[in-house]
């Protein structure tokens, strides 16, 4: 897996201050996405042990809530194993720390996933540029959901994270 950024003390991707892991890859390619360096696969840098430690001493951070996974597509199929991962990773040594993720496609699509029942929220389906609302939180247009992902689970059904508007 290929990475563009590392963010730290981000308050933009997910509840509290976050470290954000963007990833390369991306099929999506949404009209007026606002990472399209972020599409190919083989650009940015390789994820390596130095990135994943980076990471972790941001974790261990007493204020920093958790990680986000961003990109391109954390679900991009050429990342789903080195993701799936990390996140069994982060959660062993870190279980109390949230996760969340980004991803153009949607819940109906990825629940199967083996790893998704250690994320936290997922913000799923592709910007779509004629909902774009700047007004919203932890998303970019109106069609995406932000799904709070143990009471799904729970439920089976999709339940949607309380925003804080």
């Amino acid at each position: 897996m290929r990475y563009h950024n590392i963010t730290k003390d981000d308050m933009l991707n997910g509840c509290g201050l976050r470290v954000v892991l963007w990833v390369s890859g991306c099929e999506h390619k949404c009209q007026r996405c606002q990472n399209p360096i972020t599409w190919n696969p083989d650009d940015g840098l390789l994820f390596d042990d130095k990135a994943k430690n980076e990471i972790f001493a941001e974790l261990k951070k007493d204020y920093i809530s958790g990680i986000t996974f961003s990109g391109g597509d954390p679900l991009f199929p050429k990342n789903r194993a080195c993701v799936g991962k990390l996140i069994r990773e982060v959660k062993e040594k870190f279980p109390e720390k949230t996760i969340w993720l980004y991803t153009g496609y949607i819940w109906e699509n990825i629940n199967s996933l083996d790893f998704i029942p250690l994320i936290d929220v997922i913000v799923d389906g592709k910007f779509i540029e004629k909902y774009k609302d700047t007004s919203l939180y932890w998303r970019g247009s109106s069609n995406q959901r932000i799904i709070d992902v143990k009471k799904t689970l729970k439920r089976a059904e999709v339940v949607l994270y309380k925003t804080l508007a």
